[in-house]
């Protein structure tokens, strides 16, 4: 990475979510069991439909996969901020923070077109309940899965080739608490306009299109449930609501983030904490929370593990 730039700064610094030393305390505990909550319930939530043969099905393997990629996301951030908490010198070296920004948009990548796939998913599962198995054959889903990581991987290399080669001879403050294309491009010591445009069109435009697209086909699929069956609607909404939410839960901060054109600090640290720290906790409890399925064979895997235990 060192012979691709030849950047005087060999460092960045990042910027500090608490002064007092009462609030970093405060905010300590806040993200430490919130990062806790991330990694039980979504590694729960993974194992569950690993050894439970009920919820080997389309519905639940996309679950799965998107527990892991919030894990992964929040991952990218969250135990950094940690560390930083309670430091004076808040700096990342340059590999680090391009190697972050790379994974943060893997990650955010990759839960765009998997959160698409599962409204597939919810589409074809309602619309053609007959044709279901057919068209969400375990073939089709391992596809869908390889292509969300592909778009992701393709998502990411398309900004990061550029900011790796950008010349970074000045200023270093990064003013946020982790790196992010948006923020590092405006360090750079060149006319970056026109790689800021791609980075907006590449992260936020995109973002906010495919928000109002999975919208709409929610929309699309409850309409087409009514014309059929009046009856079947509110099992259809009530379905739909948990992927509805998550769904705006992801996206607001990411077309916030990416697409506002009069960007705060204070306003940039919420939805960032939001995107990286509340969502991916909501995420299993929102699922597990309204799906019956998930329920009992989270109880049926808990009283496995304590039997298990008894025994030896």
């Amino acid at each position: 990475m060192d012979q691709v730039n030849d950047s005087v700064v060999t460092e960045f610094v990042l910027l500090g979510l608490a002064q007092s030393l009462e609030m970093q305390f405060f905010l300590l505990l806040f993200f430490s069991l919130f990062y806790v909550g991330i990694i039980l319930g979504n590694l729960f939530i993974v194992l569950t439909v690993i050894f439970d043969p009920h919820l080997h099905s389309p519905m639940y393997i996309l679950l799965a996969n998107l527990s892991l990629i919030d894990l992964s996301l929040s991952s990218t951030t969250v135990p950094r901020l940690i560390y930083d908490l309670f430091t004076d010198c808040k700096v990342v070296s340059f590999h680090n923070c391009m190697i972050q920004m790379f994974f943060i948009h893997v990650t955010g990548g990759v839960e765009m077109v998997l959160l698409t796939v599962m409204a597939y998913d919810r589409y074809t599962a309602i619309c053609k309940p007959l044709h279901y198995l057919t068209i969400m054959n375990p073939k089709m889903c391992v596809l869908l899965l390889v292509a969300a990581w592909v778009i992701g991987v393709i998502h990411a290399m398309s900004q990061f080739v550029f900011v790796i080669n950008l010349p970074f001879c000045g200023p270093n403050n990064v003013g946020s608490f982790y790196c992010d294309f948006p923020r590092v491009i405006k360090l750079a010591c060149m006319d970056t306009y026109g790689l800021e445009f791609v980075v907006t069109a590449n992260s936020g435009f995109i973002s906010m299109g495919t928000f109002f697209f999975l919208i709409v086909s929610y929309i699309f699929i409850l309409v087409t449930v009514r014309r059929h069956s009046s009856n079947d609607l509110s099992k259809a909404f009530f379905t739909l609501s948990a992927h509805m939410t998550v769904v705006v839960l992801f996206f607001a901060p990411c077309i916030f983030l990416y697409v506002w054109p009069f960007p705060t600090k204070s306003l940039d640290k919420f939805f960032a904490i939001v995107n990286f720290v509340v969502t991916p906790v909501l995420n299993p409890a929102i699922y597990t929370l309204r799906n019956k399925d998930m329920k009992v064979a989270m109880r049926r895997l808990s009283q496995q593990i304590l039997n298990s235990r008894e025994m030896t």
